[in-house]
């Protein structure tokens, strides 16, 4: 029994000189927990900020490579129809003095030519409307006309303006005419 009173005092000496209470070392513990809560979110914060950080920079990047892209796109382009162009400014030239009506209409039908095999090397293609059953997803109807004959009801008569596909996109619908 004197052992267990010695050993109750040892304990009580113990808290008092070491100057805390049991309140004290709860209070130590749950602020150790509460501190390592705070570092937990400050963690976890500063992970967000940074994976952020790296979001906007992956966005930004990609924007601007989008647009070199594009801008060297074009450039290809304009690359391989410049030649046409100064074909166009040869014909200018030549036919200042040219008298026979034939050979202009050879000689821009030869530019044409040129021009459009380029644009067609391009993945443009052209798209067939004529005869064709009409449908308001490929062509932009300008006007109803009675249907010459029976088998052209619903289907294009005539073809105002050509319509152009790039690969499988349509850039420009055909503009046409349907028999009704």
């Amino acid at each position: 029994m004197e052992n267990q009173e010695v050993d109750k005092n040892e304990e009580l000496e113990e808290t008092q000189t070491s100057g805390e209470t049991t309140e004290q070392q709860e209070e130590k513990v749950e602020k150790s927990a509460l501190e390592i809560a705070q570092d937990k979110a400050n963690e976890i914060n500063d992970k967000y900020l940074r994976l952020y950080s790296e979001f906007d920079n992956f966005r930004k990047r990609t924007a601007k490579e989008k647009i070199d892209i594009i801008t060297t796109a074009n450039a290809g382009v304009i690359k391989e129809i410049l030649p046409i162009v100064d074909d166009f400014k040869r014909a200018i030239a030549a036919n200042k003095e040219v008298e026979d009506a034939q050979s202009l209409k050879d000689g821009f039908e030869l530019i044409f030519n040129k021009m459009y095999k380029t644009l067609e090397a391009k993945g443009l293609k052209k798209i067939e409307a004529k005869g064709e059953q009409f449908n308001a997803d490929i062509h932009e109807a300008l006007t109803n006309i009675p249907a010459p004959s029976e088998d052209l009801k619903g289907k294009v008569v005539d073809v105002v303006e050509e319509g152009y596909q790039l690969g499988e996109k349509i850039i420009r619908f055909p503009k046409v005419v349907v028999g009704q």
